[in-house]
């Protein structure tokens, strides 16, 4: 790859300039990423040791905690660090390091979120089959969730490593992402941001559209469950609605539309790149009682 540019490393803005706000927000995030990555790796290790959760349904839980924790922790450090400097700096290199990882685990994710409402149709609208089924194909399921993620990934870094930096690098973000970069670039990007439009916005909509019919259908269904099983099914499906709203609403509003920054931009970008990520490991661990009762055997069993 070609890179045509006298830029070697970028000024990023962060969420304030105010000394007193970045103290107050530097307490803020270090709480959020703690309870993140305590949560989510939580969740990894209970899906890992606990023999009750087996089922195809939380192997994929485990995976999106996984990518949750990843994928904060390639975010939410960097900025943290960044609150407490005046001037935070971030190299060419690693800038293109992170815009490549968030992208990875995010498209990843995006897909995996499919995946997970697949096993939940299947686990509710065919349950007599539903372990013979999703046995078969969830390490297959998961491999193309990662393969989707990668391939996301790699278009973006393709065409932000070739832009051509003549000279301004404030990026006026907290991060690195593809219109604060296509911004600063001194060529026509009007191509580019329509691949942006499409890699990111088109699928963002496609996906929560057919993640929305998905449930749509699932909800149909529970007429022919007994009551014990709707409340079962309802609060999992609820749970998994809740996830998708958050994550797609934001990510819908930044990328489906022509390539431009908004001042609101950061704060939507916090929401799903942050809060959503710690959100996840609590809607899935209080809403779900096999989930709950598998962490308490845990904790219970190391105590003694």
């Amino acid at each position: 790859m070609e890179q045509r540019n006298n830029v070697t490393e970028f000024v990023l803005l962060g969420l304030t300039q105010s000394p007193q706000g970045q103290k107050t927000l530097f307490v803020v995030f270090l709480f959020i990423y703690i309870v993140t990555m305590v949560g989510n790796l939580l969740i990894v290790v209970t899906v890992m040791i606990s023999p009750t959760l087996d089922a195809p349904m939380y192997f994929f839980l485990g995976y999106l905690s996984f990518m949750d924790a990843v994928y904060s922790a390639t975010v939410t450090p960097n900025m943290i660090i960044g609150l407490l400097y005046e001037k935070k700096t971030i190299s060419f290199q690693a800038c293109m390091s992170q815009l490549f990882i968030e992208h990875l685990f995010g498209g990843a994710e995006i897909l995996l979120l499919v995946v997970m409402a697949y096993d939940r149709y299947v686990a509710i609208c065919k349950p007599l089959h539903y372990l013979m089924i999703m046995n078969q194909v969830c390490i297959v399921l998961l491999l193309l969730a990662w393969i989707g993620g990668f391939l996301h990934a790699i278009v973006h870094l393709l065409f932000a490593y070739k832009l051509p930096f003549c000279g301004p690098n404030i990026i006026d973000h907290f991060m690195c992402d593809m219109y604060p970069l296509l911004k600063l670039a001194c060529a026509d990007t009007y191509l580019i941001g329509l691949t942006v439009v499409a890699n990111d916005g088109v699928i963002c909509v496609a996906v929560f559209v057919l993640l929305l019919i998905s449930y749509g259908v699932i909800l149909r269904s529970l007429k022919n469950l007994s009551q014990q099983g709707k409340h079962k099914a309802l609060s999992t499906c609820g749970s998994h609605i809740t996830v998708v709203v958050l994550f797609f609403v934001p990510c819908i509003f930044i990328y489906m539309r022509p390539p431009s920054t908004l001042p609101i931009d950061k704060s939507l970008t916090v929401f799903y790149t942050v809060i959503t990520h710690m959100l996840n490991p609590l809607i899935y661990s209080l809403r779900n009682g096999e989930m709950k009762s598998a962490m308490k055997k845990l904790w219970t069993r190391k105590r003694k």
